[in-house]
């Protein structure tokens, strides 16, 4: 991407987002955020500067967006929710956010010209199926409103692509992880309330009996996939792409890699299973090497350090 390009971020103060802009900033580029700080936090974008535009808004308002995505060259759509066990809780509000919000999104990018959008799905969409790796054609089956919600943006992702001349490409994160990811939230994911827990010498709480596994993607991966998606020519007709290690690793190994990492030897607590969450995760990444280009940097452990070190020195 050329330099001094501007860029649109959605939930650009969030926990993906702000990586990226992190990423596009050192690319040279001069980014544009929109977030409404429900979960971003304006510390996460400080570092930056006059790089970076923070515009305080909500996706679903169509001239908060509008006025978001005016000259902009590439918009990427990270604003969501994100929370699975909410989304249960309140289905339309998921719906409204997440499937609304997108195109409100694809409307505002079309009318202001952008070249592309990369939107961030999610492996939800594929449901509790036991067959493993995932891969991009196997058929969606959604068993929570964040999933159900996920796939449908999708759809109008590849509708806006063929149909009305916006390219896109729908990235369906595995489980992403890294410095930044909230584990103080009541909807965090494993790896922070895990790393958070051992850190203080608490015992951490597995949901379910720990063997569900999951492909867990250090964030920095995450954000090469974005970028590499803006500018394949390879990519763009509305696709949806698998982003991952292409391994996985149940809970109660990753606790015990964890507990190795921080030297915390702490036992579990056990919880019943969320609802809507699924068994086993693992993506295949052949899309991935072809249509972008993507390898998996990190290796995992090296990964869960540059975590650990993180939250070991007070998240800053």
């Amino acid at each position: 991407m050329p330099n001094r390009a501007v860029h649109l971020v959605t939930g650009g103060a969030g926990f993906i987002g702000s990586h990226l802009v992190e990423r596009l900033v050192q690319d040279g580029a001069k980014v544009r955020v929109l977030d409404d700080l429900s979960t971003g936090r304006e510390a996460n974008l400080a570092p930056f500067g006059d790089a970076v535009e923070l515009l305080r808004g909500d996706v679903r308002d169509p001239n908060a967006v509008a006025s978001a995505a005016r000259g902009v060259r590439c918009v990427f759509h990270l604003a969501a929710l994100v929370s699975v066990e909410r989304s249960v809780r309140d289905p339309a509000l998921a719906e409204d956010v997440n499937a609304i919000g997108t195109i409100r999104v694809l409307q505002a990018a079309r009318e202001a010209g952008a070249r592309r959008v990369v939107f961030a799905s999610s492996s939800a969409v594929y449901g509790d199926s036991d067959v493993v790796p995932k891969r991009e054609e196997m058929p969606a089956d959604p068993v929570s409103p964040y999933a159900v919600s996920k796939e449908a943006a999708e759809r109008y992702v590849r509708f806006f692509a063929t149909h009305l001349g916006l390219p896109g490409v729908s990235l369906r994160f595995f489980n992403v992880f890294g410095p930044r990811q909230d584990p103080e939230s009541p909807y965090a994911a494993a790896i922070p309330r895990f790393v958070s827990a051992l850190v203080a010498r608490r015992p951490p709480t597995v949901f379910g009996d720990g063997r569900q596994s999951r492909d867990f993607c250090p964030v920095e991966d995450a954000v090469e996939a974005c970028v590499l998606a803006a500018s394949s020519e390879r990519a763009g007709a509305g696709e949806a792409i698998n982003v991952g290690r292409g391994t996985r690793l149940d809970l109660l190994s990753l606790l015990a890699m964890l507990g190795d990492i921080t030297g915390a030897r702490v036992e579990p607590l056990f919880a019943p299973p969320r609802p809507g969450d699924v068994r086993h995760s693992q993506a295949d990444l052949a899309a991935a090497r072809a249509k972008l280009g993507f390898v998996p940097s990190a290796s995992l452990r090296e990964a869960l350090e540059r975590t650990v070190r993180w939250y070991s020195e007070g998240g800053s």
